[in-house]
């Protein structure tokens, strides 16, 4: 069925879907819409599942890693200081190997004291183990939680689901909602290998010697590497099922551009509006968009790229000291291999600040002004 839902309810209806069995949270404004709707549906049958009404957002992850690890699907919400304040046990999950999926709604950190969107929040948690993925609609919203069971319980890592403040988490938006048969066909019960379990007892979390630590890291970058291959089966399937596609990184365009636009989430529509203008005026201009943070998409990234001009990175996020955050990646994956574009890096956007097709072109144009980059980064859209 289609309904026209806010995109944190489309992540509460993509949890029910998946039948997860212990949900665990904390309200924190922009997500806390989701927990609430999942509550109500805990409350009235729709989903049996027990919920967790625990005090903070370190509590909520604390909440999920045991679920997890006794053998239960489970899910939690955040965002912004939220996440900060769970950062501790981001490590747990993903050194634990547990697939707990997390949606972080995309908020500023504070201070000052702000609710709207900046993805400096996840992206500052990069290295915890966790793959990222940034959604720019609400039927992505959706679909990508449903993804991200599957993919978790096949890699054994948890998942961020990420999407912007406001743009989405308050913003309705028809959603096509499948029927739980056909979600069952996508993402069948989770059986795991080895969990609590009393009748079957092992160790969990305990003391990890130098001649053992280092193997258990080899192996987690071993499963991240694993993340595109499964991933393009899990897209493959999906859009078998669903008539939905969705790969780490969405090319738009940009097989004869010169100049690529480099997006995540919600800043990829006006760049879609952008393109379009822009292309009907006879200029070669493409628009990459990037699903999933972490794993970075090297691979992919380099076969969009070769052979382009330029590429000018949308950053709505900082890492102060360097730049934007998306870029930096960019650079790393691109540095050293032949054909590759120079790298443009705009941070805009901090804050909620609108990403309009106009500024965009602002940033295009300035880009193309330039014969070479002539720092790390620009910032666009700063009142003097």
């Amino acid at each position: 069925m289609k309904k026209v839902i806010m995109g944190n309810h489309a992540a509460s209806w993509a949890v029910m879907l998946s039948r997860v069995q212990v949900i665990s949270a904390y309200p924190i404004t922009p997500q806390t819409q989701i927990v609430e709707e999942l509550s109500e549906m805990c409350g009235d049958g729709r989903l049996a599942a027990k919920f967790l009404k625990v005090e903070s957002e370190h509590s909520a992850m604390a909440s999920v890693i045991a679920a997890s690890a006794t053998g239960v699907r489970a899910f939690t919400a955040t965002s912004a200081n939220g996440l900060a304040l769970m950062h501790e046990l981001l490590h747990w999950a993903a050194g634990a190997r547990l697939p707990v999926v997390m949606v972080n709604v995309n908020r500023a950190m504070a201070p000052g004291w702000n609710i709207w969107a900046d993805q400096s929040d996840s992206l500052s948690q990069r290295d915890t183990g966790w793959i990222q993925i940034y959604a720019e609609d609400n039927q992505e919203v959706l679909d990508s939680v449903l993804m991200a069971y599957r993919l978790a319980e096949i890699v054994r890592l948890p998942v961020m689901v990420c999407y912007d403040a406001f743009f989405l988490s308050h913003t309705y938006e028809p959603v096509d909602i499948p029927s739980p048969d056909m979600v069952d066909r996508y993402l069948p019960p989770y059986q795991p290998e080895i969990f609590l379990d009393p009748q079957a007892p092992h160790s969990f979390f305990g003391l990890v010697m130098p001649d053992v630590y280092m193997e258990m890291r080899y192996k987690m970058q071993q499963a991240m590497e694993r993340v595109p291959a499964v991933a393009a089966q899990a897209a493959d399937e999906f859009a078998a099922i669903f008539g939905r596609r969705y790969d780490m990184v969405e090319a738009i365009e940009c097989d004869d551009a010169e100049t690529v636009l480099v997006t995540s989430s919600t800043t990829t529509s006006p760049a879609r509006v952008l393109i379009k203008q822009l292309r009907a005026e006879g200029k070669k201009i493409g628009v990459l968009k990037l699903r999933f943070f972490r794993p970075f998409p090297t691979d992919e990234v380099r076969r969009a790229l070769k052979g382009k001009k330029r590429v000018v990175v949308v950053d709505r996020n900082i890492s102060f000291g360097k730049g934007g955050i998306w870029a930096d990646e960019l650079r790393g994956a691109l540095a050293g291999r032949p054909g590759m574009p120079q790298v443009y890096d705009f941070v805009t956007g901090l804050g909620g600040r609108d990403i309009t097709p106009n500024l965009l072109a602002e940033i295009v144009a300035d880009a193309e002004a330039r014969k070479t980059p002539d720092r790390l980064l620009y910032w666009k859209g700063v009142n003097q």
